[in-house]
């Protein structure tokens, strides 16, 4: 975990050196682009992958499918105060032993939420980076002593680094959590990192998401490699993903977990105002 921040760390720094000028959408682009955006979109990213765990024996107990659904319902297309508008959000994700006798599901996490977003404009009004402000309850939907749920004011900030970088830094306050985890934030800490990188326009990205815990080292890793097969299939890639760390899943918030997955994505859309044109 150490190196998996400390290159985080290096990476942004090295990016945020090397930021060139490149021409991004306009104000009035921006807020045009709003206007048209479709009431109902993806959210997060949507996937389905398969994999196996790198710390631990491959057996059918071990091999998992991990999937997740989420989505965005714009409730205003009217510009509020501060040039932000509002939307809900609901993302599940899903951890299922398919490979186990009778298949079951080991676990789901359900994430709805609701938010204030705001592009964010420098001195030649050009589009510099969006903001968030949402209220997010998560949860397992189980009971007594397997029941897992928080709920969090979280901070969003997305920027563009250069012409094919975005970073994104998240933090959170969380409340009403301390019932059967007083500790989760030892593992999921009050924020997370994330940079990603287009390597090649239109074909191949990389991202690495970085959380860390309040307590010694212990947070998580996640780098992906997504690649577009067919040049007109337009937003769905191939990922290969590799999780290292706690909380992939609430049930096991606090087990390390270290699992390699290969699978089908449909990436989501929502940063490619900051992109340049």
């Amino acid at each position: 975990m150490k190196r998996f921040l400390f290159l985080t760390l290096l990476l942004i720094a090295f990016l945020s050196s090397s930021i060139v000028s490149a021409q991004r959408l306009s104000r009035a682009q921006v807020y045009d682009t709003i206007l048209n955006m479709p009431s109902f979109s993806t959210y997060q990213d949507n996937y389905f992958i398969s994999g196996v765990p790198t710390n631990k024996a491959i057996n059918a107990n071990t091999a998992d499918i991990k999937y997740q659904i989420s989505f965005k319902q714009m409730v205003t297309r009217a510009i509020l105060p501060l040039n932000s508008y509002l939307y809900v959000a609901y993302s599940q994700k899903a951890f299922w032993d398919v490979y186990s006798f009778s298949s079951p599901f080991a676990e789901l996490n359900f994430n709805p939420a609701i938010g204030l977003a705001k592009p964010v404009f420098n001195k030649e009004r050009n589009i510099f980076g969006l903001a968030e402000l949402k209220f997010e309850h998560e949860s397992n939907g189980r009971d007594s002593l397997e029941s897992r749920s928080w709920n969090r004011i979280t901070g969003v900030f997305h920027t563009p680094l250069g012409k094919r970088t975005i970073l994104s830094v998240k933090v959170w306050a969380p409340m009403a959590y301390k019932e059967n985890h007083p500790d989760i934030l030892d593992y999921v800490g009050l924020g997370e990192i994330k940079v990603e990188q287009t390597i090649i326009n239109n074909r191949l990205i990389a991202d690495l998401t970085v959380r860390k815990g309040l307590e010694g080292w212990k947070g998580s890793a996640s780098t992906r490699v997504l690649y577009k097969l067919f040049n007109n299939s337009g937003n769905q890639y191939l990922m290969l993903e590799w999780f290292a760390g706690y909380s992939e899943s609430l049930i096991d918030y606090n087990k390390y977990t270290s699992m390699v997955r290969l699978g089908y994505v449909i990436k989501s859309t929502d940063l490619d105002i900051l992109k340049t044109k």
